[in-house]
């Protein structure tokens, strides 16, 4: 559990320093990093990260981070009821892009403006995770151009046409005139709230 833990620690180091400077530390760079001596240290937690899929090697030996170095502690569950008796249970590594992004070859973000999806946990400024091969079915949440503009509703079926319906009753369906095409389906909402 310790040295778990102390893997935590490094990649977190390598993680901040590789968000910073947008490249990976060098062996010399991550003594000082990790606070040690020896660059056979650091060696070993390389080879550790290395095995658990953290940083991986190209050909010429590089290292290159994969998704799971900026991966975040998922630390148990909490209840959105009435108050439950604490409980931490430490659990794995959770990578917010393999949580959120399942295709991320086939995937693109976009930023939210107004608030016809509002009613549906979409707000103004939010961030959506749009699939552009995800096969489109009547009740999904997609992207559309619709008459020459963009923009983001429920695809709905009406017999064998569709049209676009809003999340908020302030808005009314769009029937397209001359025509839809779907840009892609909605699959996840991010939203940061700021203190």
């Amino acid at each position: 559990m310790e040295e778990k833990r102390n893997m935590r620690n490094v990649a977190a180091r390598i993680g901040r320093f590789f968000r910073e400077n947008r490249r990976m530390p060098s062996y010399g760079e991550m003594t000082d990093l990790l606070g040690v001596r020896s660059k056979s240290v650091v060696h070993f937690w390389i080879r550790k990260l290395v095995e658990a899929g953290v940083v991986e090697k190209d050909n010429a030996g590089r290292l290159i981070p994969t998704r799971r170095l900026f991966a975040i502690p998922a630390v148990g569950a909490v209840h959105a009821g009435l108050p439950a008796p604490e409980e931490e249970t430490v659990g794995d590594l959770v990578s917010l892009d393999e949580y959120l992004i399942e295709r991320p070859d086939s995937s693109f973000l976009l930023q939210v403006t107004g608030d016809s999806m509002t009613g549906a946990g979409i707000m103004d400024a939010d961030w959506v995770v749009v699939e552009r091969d995800r096969p489109a079915k009547g009740g999904d949440i997609v992207v559309a151009e619709v008459d020459g503009e963009w923009t983001l509703k429920y695809l709905r079926r009406e017999g064998n046409d569709f049209y676009l319906e809003a999340a908020n009753p302030a808005y009314g369906p769009i029937r397209p005139q001359a025509g839809l095409r779907l840009g892609g389906v909605v699959t996840a909402v991010i939203r940061k709230y700021h203190p």
